[in-house]
């Protein structure tokens, strides 16, 4: 068992380390023009994947030679505040924008008036719909994230293979409702589960990105479905709190996550929790600021060349 947690360990870290490369070979000669201020809106500093990306965006910063300050709301489902912090960043008149939605439409009216100010916003992790922004006359330079739909069907992968062939029930704890990283990490993870005979989604829950309220809402699962086999939650955080609820009832229920954060990686190492599905926080940081900077550098004027045609 600990052979077989370490050779995946292993490969998670060889896949992340490819993914790292192609990341920074996509944007190595970004340089800015300029010292920039730029503002980057996380969604909270109170998970671990936040505070990586945070991480990342401070380390890229450095090598840029731009300054820059993060700021996050104390709680990740407080989308008015995320609102309001995002309007007095419009205020102190940074140069540059970099933000990770609390919900998919929360900041669209901030964003409308950020372009109409001439700040370049770009949009990370969590996806503000392209349709939505253009319906608003709003739009961002870039969208960076993790392929989340491809992180539900790893998750649903490794349920598959680890049960075998005799399947069984299983139960998503989802993130906020209408987030689109948590919905498409369901919807790929749900998917791919139903195209396996002998396996079936149960129960599909949101718990709101929240430990406490994934503990509670496992436990419920658990007890209308006593025969469970599997759990996928949609991050870390809520998957610790399944873990909690399956080990309360002295169940044997593997539970799945999703981000790698440290304290998920502890308890695949301790045999705990069977599997998280890693992403790069500190990546994503990094490659959004490099998109934003590069859109600084972008001349408000280009003069081309005339010429004189004579006889």
């Amino acid at each position: 068992m600990k052979r077989l947690v370490t050779l995946t360990l292993v490969l998670a870290l060889m896949l992340m380390a490819s993914v790292n490369v192609f990341a920074q070979g996509l944007l190595e000669d970004t340089v800015a023009e300029k010292p920039y201020r730029i503002a980057v809106l996380l969604k909270t500093l109170a998970n671990p994947f936040w505070v990586d990306m945070q991480e990342g965006v401070l380390e890229e910063a450095e090598r840029l030679g731009v300054e820059v300050d993060v700021f996050a709301v104390a709680q990740e489902g407080d989308a008015e505040e995320q609102l309001r912090l995002f309007e007095n960043v419009i205020a102190r008149e940074y140069d540059g924008i970099a933000f990770a939605p609390i919900t998919p439409v929360n900041l669209i009216p901030v964003i409308s008036k950020a372009n109409d100010l001439g700040i370049p916003v770009v949009n990370l992790d969590e996806r503000v719909p392209f349709n939505t922004l253009r319906d608003r006359g709003a739009y961002v330079y870039s969208f960076v994230t993790t392929n989340n739909v491809l992180v539900g069907e790893q998750a649903a992968e490794f349920v598959i293979q680890k049960l075998g062939p005799a399947g069984g029930k299983v139960a998503v704890i989802e993130g906020m409702a209408g987030n689109v990283s948590g919905d498409d990490r369901r919807d790929g993870f749900t998917n791919r589960i139903k195209q396996e005979p002998g396996f079936e989604v149960v129960a599909s829950q949101p718990a709101n990105w929240d430990r406490t309220q994934a503990l509670n809402v496992a436990t419920n699962i658990l007890n209308r479905h006593p025969d469970l086999k599997a759990i996928y939650a949609c991050n870390d955080t809520m998957a610790l709190g399944a873990l909690r609820a399956v080990e309360n009832l002295g169940m044997d229920v593997i539970v799945v996550g999703t981000d790698g954060v440290p304290e998920a990686i502890e308890a695949v190492k301790e045999g705990r929790l069977a599997a998280t599905i890693a992403q790069d926080p500190a990546m994503i940081g990094k490659v959004g600021l490099r998109l934003l900077v590069r859109a600084l550098n972008i001349p408000q004027q280009v003069d081309v060349p005339s010429l004189v045609v004579a006889e």
